[in-house]
């Protein structure tokens, strides 16, 4: 059986127990409520595109916040320690004032879920607000930054830069010109060189391909966390469907976005544990794929 094979198999009512994975029916409940607490454990969307205007293409922006309050369900009673949202929260509206309306909205949901949240700049975020509008609605601090959480250590990457390392903010960008600078670059560096334990990074535009979706200095941003030897996986968003490639022995698994399809019925979510030996389960929900990946053999 080949990878995709266990994918469609496991996507979508697979759990751990122990380190075996195993299927399990929907009336169980959650995974977690018959596990030892694993080191740490977060839930993860992305690509809500939360706006009040009507459907374009397979985007059903009216139907995120129904879409948000189903996934709530699993994500509240598993009672993670932290929220990560990878970016893409709003979508692009033509004022300050309706964007951080939109932003409002949808983030009084999103922050129900979780007294901790991470918040990962995408590109929609800052389509008309500047990043300090967004952070400071969401109250967070920074757009690019670290911290730890049992034994993981956590970096939230920033890419929402043009080549000549302006900020995106105003309609100043073209999405497809996403780009970590140098001045972030040296900071991860930094980070990575001062800690000890296995790291997790977060980000929205992609790190594994050269195509529109891809932060265009990814080759120089994966060089650095391959140099590092302790990144054990890469999670990301922005291309809107389920992938993943092992590149240099780093996990790169781009998470589905919430906002494709009407109805309840398409979305996407996940719940993930990291457990003591550094093992990182993916329980999917909906559309989303699970994966399992050891530490030190993939």
């Amino acid at each position: 059986m080949n990878h995709n094979d266990h994918q469609r198999i496991f996507s979508r009512r697979a759990f751990l127990t122990g380190t075996t994975l195993v299927l399990a029916p929907q009336a169980q409940g959650h995974a977690w409520q018959s596990e030892a607490k694993p080191a740490t454990r977060f839930g993860m969307i992305t690509d809500l595109h939360y706006a009040d205007k009507p459907p374009s293409g397979t985007r059903h922006y009216r139907d995120t916040p129904a879409k948000l309050a189903k996934a709530s369900e699993k994500i509240r009673a598993a009672d993670p320690d932290f929220m990560v949202e990878l970016g893409d929260l709003i979508d692009a509206a033509e004022s300050v004032a309706t964007e951080l309306r939109y932003l409002k909205k949808i983030n009084h949901e999103f922050s129900q879920l979780a007294k901790q949240r991470h918040y990962v700049l995408g590109n929609h975020c800052v389509d008309t607000l500047r990043k300090e509008e967004f952070l400071s609605e969401v109250q967070q601090r920074k757009s690019f930054y670290s911290f730890n959480s049992g034994n993981t250590h956590f970096v939230i990457l920033d890419s929402c830069f043009r080549s000549d390392g302006t900020p995106y903010s105003r309609k100043n960008f073209k999405w497809t010109d996403a780009n970590v600078p140098p001045h972030e670059l040296d900071w991860l560096r930094s980070d990575l060189s001062e800690t000890q334990l296995p790291t997790i990074v977060l980000a929205h535009q992609r790190l594994d391909t050269k195509d529109n979706h891809g932060v265009r200095n990814a080759v120089t941003v994966r060089t650095v966390l391959e140099n590092s030897g302790k990144v054990h996986a890469v999670f990301q968003g922005h291309s809107h469907k389920n992938d993943y490639k092992d590149i240099n022995g780093i996990h790169y698994c781009t998470m589905v976005a919430m906002v494709e399809g009407k109805g309840t019925d398409n979305s996407g979510f996940s719940l993930v544990q990291v457990k003591p030996d550094s093992t990182i389960a993916v329980e999917g929900f909906v559309k989303q794929n699970a994966y399992q990946w050891n530490r030190g053999n993939g």
